[in-house]
């Protein structure tokens, strides 16, 4: 394949990255680095490429779901300082920490975020979305992990963090993807800046950026519309299939089961997403949510949030 036809697979690649990510606040990182490497890209090289992309298309990302009034600010400040502290810290110890001995377990942990995730939004009546006050107490810890998580994986702030605010169910589900997507430009410009005193310029493949800049920047409007209009189940379902899909690589080779075994285990996760989230879908109307508490409603909501719509 010539460098013009890999630099339009990129370009493809970049697309459907940040339709994945866009529209359920993770897997870009994990996506494209997939993908780069089935097409020949080193993993250091590719991770150092796709976060300088991440740059331009969080840009993008953030002032999409911004537009459509997905964005918690106040949290997004909570989440991006701590996580640029992680995600510089993360691209130094990548050269001296081995990835593949923390991954697994790590892929556990989320992967048991991702069940609760679907038993909350989707296989039980569940709370109606609280209005949230943000604590440094909570979402730093929370962003520091997911940066540091993001630079050595190659990959993890969406899962890390995405999973952890749904699960803890205290804001809608676009306003948890609008938010941390837009605290990832933080995460993302920290993180390249690691990576290039580490790596030097040399260790991006700059037309591959470009190509999946230009791909994430013609997709990125069109996820935020997508995550504005979505039920709450239904994306609940689609998030917490996305973390058991992403992660059962990690969680399967804990007990020395090899690719065989994930590829099925990925087929019957994509199939029971599939029928939870159609059902979900079916019964928006026929399971409403449980009133909220008044007492875990203290506080004033922020402006311009709303909760996600069918």
């Amino acid at each position: 394949m010539d460098s013009i036809s890999i630099l339009l697979l990129v370009g493809l690649i970049g697309i459907a990255a940040q339709l994945v990510d866009g529209s359920l606040g993770m897997g870009y990182g994990v996506t494209s680095a997939t993908l780069l490497a089935s097409v020949g890209y080193s993993p250091a090289v590719a991770s150092a490429t796709i976060h300088v992309a991440k740059i331009g298309t969080g840009v993008a990302s953030g002032a999409s779901h911004w537009r459509f009034g997905n964005v918690h600010w106040r949290a997004v400040a909570m989440l991006a300082v701590p996580g640029a502290i992680g995600a510089f810290a993360g691209a130094f110890a990548l050269s001296y920490i081995a990835a593949e001995v923390t991954r697994p377990w790590v892929s556990l942990v989320l992967a048991s975020l991702g069940v609760l995730v679907i038993v909350r939004t989707v296989l039980r009546r569940s709370p109606a979305i609280r209005v949230y006050l943000p604590r440094w107490r909570t979402l730093g810890p929370l962003g520091l992990v997911g940066g540091f998580v993001d630079s050595v994986g190659g990959g993890g702030w969406g899962p890390v963090t995405t999973s952890s605010l749904m699960a803890a169910n205290r804001m809608a589900p676009n306003q948890v993807i609008g938010t941390v997507s837009t605290a990832e430009i933080v995460v993302a410009v920290s993180a390249s800046a690691g990576f290039l005193l580490a790596l030097g310029s040399q260790g991006i493949a700059w037309a591959a950026m470009a190509a999946l800049l230009l791909g994430g920047l013609v997709a990125a409007p069109f996820a935020a519309w997508a995550v504005s209009r979505l039920d709450h189940r239904v994306l609940g379902g689609l998030v917490g299939g996305m973390i058991l899909f992403y992660n059962a690589e990690g969680v399967l080779s804990l007990i020395g089961l090899g690719s065989e075994a994930v590829l099925v285990a990925r087929v019957l996760v994509a199939l029971g997403t599939g029928v939870l989230t159609v059902a979900a879908w079916r019964g928006r109307d026929a399971m409403p949510d449980e009133p909220a508490d008044p007492a875990e409603t203290i506080g004033s909501a922020e402006a311009g949030l709303k909760p996600a719509t069918a």
